[in-house]
C-alpha cells in the first residue's frame, strides 16, 4: 500500500503543527516577562470588573438559545449556496426541495419567535 494519496494531507497536518510550535515558542520569546496587577486582570472597557463567585458566575439561558438560534440560521445559509450555485442545473426537484426546506426553517422561526425565543429581557 502506498501513501502516496496522503502525502499532501500529512504535509499540511506537518506544515500546522510546525506553525503552532513556531507561534508559541516566538511568543513565548518575545512576549513580555515583567508582570503587574494591570496586565494580569481581564479587561474590562476600563470599568473595574465586579466580583464573581469561586465558581465563577452563571449565565442567562437567553445567551445558549440566541447562539443556538444564530447556529440553526448560519447552518440554513450553508445549504442555500450551494443550490444558488447551481440553480440553472437543477430541475424543478431541487426547487421544491428548497422552497420546503426554507418553509421548515421558517417554521422554526415562527416557532421561538412566538415563544418568545428572540425577546430580550
Amino acid at each position: 500500500m502506498t501513501l502516496s494519496p496522503y502525502a499532501p494531507i500529512i504535509g499540511l497536518f506537518a506544515l500546522a503543527a510546525a506553525f503552532a510550535l513556531f507561534s508559541i515558542a516566538s511568543a513565548r520569546l518575545a512576549g513580555p516577562r515583567r508582570y503587574n496587577k494591570a496586565k494580569l486582570e481581564a479587561y474590562e472597557c476600563g470599568i473595574e470588573p465586579s466580583p464573581q463567585p469561586v465558581g465563577g458566575g452563571r449565565f442567562p439561558i437567553k445567551f445558549y438559545l440566541t447562539a443556538m438560534l444564530f447556529i440553526v440560521f448560519d447552518i440554513e445559509i450553508i445549504f442555500l449556496y450551494p443550490w444558488a450555485v447551481s440553480f440553472d442545473a437543477l430541475p424543478i426537484f431541487g426547487f421544491v426541495e428548497m422552497v420546503l426546506f426554507i418553509v421548515a426553517v421558517f417554521v422554526a422561526y415562527a416557532y421561538v419567535w412566538r415563544r418568545g425565543g428572540l425577546d430580550w429581557d
